[in-house]
């Protein structure tokens, strides 16, 4: 069955690329309705945009969202893997600026609300994409697949020439609350050395030491250090959640990610849906539904949540 909140939440907080402060209101909704988003101080065009895969503009570092009277919405990533991971299908999301605020840089303030105001299950069949065969795209040595599985599984490897991160490698089954308990938390990473290139270009104005976790050679920067020994590819994994949730329905299938980024990510999606044969949409069963992200959810996993 598909889901919904059962009340409102809201927050606010800069946008990390545009610095720009922001109120958003996350609201219930009614079956069917999807994931929008609605720009509540864009009153001379659309306010509307729909999180969908082909709404994407690529942007470096971010994941974008566009309607057709140019209406926009960015770094969406990290709102949409908490609805994923929380299980919530339908929501409107109402923001009054064009970039969702970045919190701390992870999910952990969505997640704990989301959590907090309660989801509920609607009187609605739930469909899900059910991969068929492997669809796969590689490009200058980054790598993305989707492939069959009994559910959603992520499998992502980063390697990066500062020792603070390095070689990370990981791979989780997101059934029964997994991205609430082991990803959630792990907050977007950079090198000190991008840092000053992006603020000398005018990008990543609302960046601090508190909402990303900052590296220089094998220091971290920021305060209290990382939240785990591999927070950078569990961040990776949890962008590749909220992409993935553009596909419009949950996934039944395994992602794989070597250094794969937003764009490619979204390049992926387009690809398997210009694949008719790689992938079915099918009705879910209890048994689908027991493997999907978001249920099985307790408050008790929050006390796991930095």
């Amino acid at each position: 069955m598909q889901a919904s909140l059962i009340s409102e939440v809201t927050f606010e907080g800069v946008g990390l690329h545009s610095g720009i402060a922001a109120r958003m209101t996350v609201r219930p909704a009614p079956a069917d309705h999807g994931i929008w988003f609605k720009r509540v101080d864009v009153a001379d065009a659309d306010p509307m945009i729909q999180a969908i895969y082909d709404a994407v503009e690529h942007k470096p570092l971010c994941t974008r969202i566009v309607n057709a009277a140019g209406t926009e919405v960015t770094t969406i990533e990290h709102i949409m893997a908490a609805l994923a991971g929380c299980g919530v299908h339908n929501a409107l999301v109402e923001i009054d600026g064009p970039e969702v605020p970045i919190m701390d840089g992870c999910s952990a303030d969505f997640v704990r609300a989301i959590i907090d105001a309660g989801v509920e299950k609607q009187d609605a069949p739930l469909y899900a994409i059910e991969i068929l065969k492997p669809v796969r795209l590689e490009q200058d040595g980054a790598v993305a697949i989707l492939s069959p599985a009994r559910g959603l599984e992520i499998d992502f490897e980063i390697d990066f020439e500062d020792a603070a991160i390095g070689a990370q490698s990981k791979r989780l089954n997101m059934a029964n609350g997994t991205f609430v308990r082991e990803l959630s938390d792990s907050r977007t990473f950079c090198r000190k050395a991008d840092i000053d290139m992006m603020h000398a270009n005018g990008l990543a104005l609302g960046g601090t030491y508190e909402n990303a976790v900052v590296v220089d050679g094998d220091a971290v920067l920021s305060p209290g250090g990382l939240r785990h020994a591999d927070e950078a590819v569990r961040h990776k994994m949890l962008d590749a959640l909220g992409d993935l949730a553009l596909a419009g329905a949950p996934i039944l299938g395994r992602y794989r990610g070597v250094r794969a980024g937003h764009a490619m990510t979204n390049n992926l999606l387009r690809k398997l849906f210009n694949t008719p044969d790689a992938y079915r949409v099918v009705p879910c069963t209890p048994a689908h539904i027991s493997r999907l992200p978001g249920v099985g959810i307790k408050q008790a996993d929050l006390a796991l949540v930095a």
